[in-house]
């Protein structure tokens, strides 16, 4: 009886990890291999001026902590995703809830808030450019409206990364949006009509029944957003390069400029395992702190 039940358990576990294996194969030649190369590039010094690569050890990382253009590039990160998220976040609720409603046209606005998504980041980009153009763009025909004096909004240090940023969460808005509608769709309705026979107050609702029945919606768009922002860098090949004096640069855009521009792979992929590096500390800190505080029932 107990080989039989072996013999069954067997055959059961050796047909699920075969029908794993395509999986695990696609993983191991996309994932773990790329992954594995570049912390192995990382440790040597490979660039065109060097035509076999040399063992370095961990100079690469010792160069990059005292690089202050490094550390202005994290920096300009960090900003930007946190002057991303919770705006697009935001807003994406707020554009949630307002569709969410039983309106006449409510698919028209769906897809009204949902265009921006489709839209290819370059073109989004040039939009963003014509609207940001000194003297004749949208925003400072706008102003001159009010005789408030032109912004070269991507020219000046001080302004590129804000406006580098309100761009993304335009962009970024309508895409959470589908995701918060869907959570918003499966909530039950009786329990609004339980509170508006109690006599529930809108805003209380939303901060009683809407909000934390969201949440588990909210932990997952939090992550995706916050990855996603990380990965944001199309927009500055068009509209900055980078500039001024790196006051737009992002860290993913930092690596193609040192990977294709300077030609040098190994502080390429010394910049990558950090950015890896990063985005694994943000999602752990996400998932396993923020999921305790989350009931999913």
């Amino acid at each position: 009886m107990e080989k039989r039940l072996f013999a069954r358990r067997l055959r059961e576990n050796t047909h699920a990890w075969l029908l794993l294996l395509p999986t695990f194969i696609f993983l191991a030649m996309f994932t773990f291999y790329p992954l594995y190369k570049t912390v192995y590039t990382s440790f040597f010094m490979k660039k065109l001026a060097v035509r076999i690569p040399q063992f370095v050890g961990a100079d690469n990382y010792r160069t990059l902590w005292e690089d202050d253009k490094f550390w202005k590039v994290f920096g300009n990160t960090l900003v930007f995703v946190i002057g991303t998220v919770p705006a697009a976040m935001a807003i994406a609720m707020a554009m949630a809830l307002f569709v969410n409603k039983a309106i006449r046209g409510g698919g028209v606005t769906r897809t009204f808030y949902f265009y921006p998504t489709v839209i290819p980041a370059i073109a989004i980009a040039n939009i963003w450019l014509f609207i940001y153009t000194p003297k004749y763009g949208i925003l400072n025909t706008i102003l001159d409206w009010f005789h408030i004096p032109s912004v070269n909004w991507l020219g000046n240090v001080s302004t590129v990364l804000g406006a580098t940023i309100v761009m993304a969460i335009w962009k970024e808005a309508g895409f959470l949006m589908v995701f918060y509608l869907a959570g918003l769709q499966n909530i039950p309705k009786d329990l609004y009509e339980a509170a508006e026979v109690d006599g529930g107050k809108p805003w209380y609702v939303f901060w009683k029944i809407t909000f934390p029945l969201l949440m588990p919606s909210t932990l997952f768009i939090f992550i995706i957003a916050t990855t996603g922002a990380f990965k944001m860098v199309d927009h500055l090949a068009v509209m900055t390069g980078g500039g001024p004096d790196n006051a737009s640069n992002l860290l993913l855009y930092h690596i193609y400029e040192t990977a294709f521009k300077f030609w040098d792979e190994g502080m390429a992929a010394t910049l990558t395992v950090v950015l890896i590096a990063l985005l694994l500390i943000v999602s752990c800190i996400q998932f396993f702190g923020l999921d305790k505080k989350i009931h999913y029932s």
